[in-house]
């Protein structure tokens, strides 16, 4: 039986990912493409994907995942492209990449509801603080989208959503006393 670095299912209007032939790849698969596809968060079966231990990159451009899509826990996976989907939910999605991918170096989710850029109608201000947030929830972040993370948008991030965690706790404490 043959061995592989990287597997494609792009392109073949999959609606369930073919999990038999990507695990007899488990021992050396460090990246699979399921682009344009016809998945969902309905068929993503977490748990399975989890055995791709040396996987490295996922692609899951143009499908139909949502901000509810739940990934297995990946370490060893540092790229994820999730470009053109049903991303609308920033801090729920960003949240799972975060947890689910804690050695997150590059993630590319361009073209969703969430990613608001000149492509999908958002101004440069919405694409500006959708970077901020995102840069500054997942520090290992290198490169965003087709553009490489810089230091000076580390420090901005930190300083603009440090302000906003803080105003949250004093809100939650104010109400407390109440």
């Amino acid at each position: 039986m043959s061995s592989f670095r990287w597997l494609s299912f792009a392109h073949q209007s999959l609606s369930e990912i073919p999990y038999e032939a990507i695990l007899t790849q488990s021992d050396t698969l460090e990246v699979l493409d399921l682009s344009y596809n016809l998945l969902d968060d309905v068929y993503w079966n977490p748990i399975l994907l989890g055995q791709l231990e040396r996987l490295s990159t996922l692609i899951l451009d143009c499908n139909n995942y949502t901000s509810h899509v739940k990934f297995p826990y990946m370490p060893s996976v540092t790229t994820v492209f999730i470009n053109k989907n049903k991303i609308n939910n920033l801090p729920l999605f960003v949240e799972e990449i975060r947890q689910k991918f804690p050695n997150i170096k590059i993630l590319s989710m361009m073209n969703n509801e969430a990613a608001p850029s000149y492509f999908n109608g958002g101004s440069l201000t919405q694409y500006t603080d959708y970077r901020q947030y995102v840069i500054s929830q997942i520090s290992r972040l290198e490169i965003l989208d087709d553009t490489e993370v810089l230091q000076k948008e580390r420090v901005q991030a930190r300083k603009t959503y440090k302000i906003q965690r803080s105003s949250e706790r004093t809100r939650k404490r104010r109400g407390l006393h109440r």
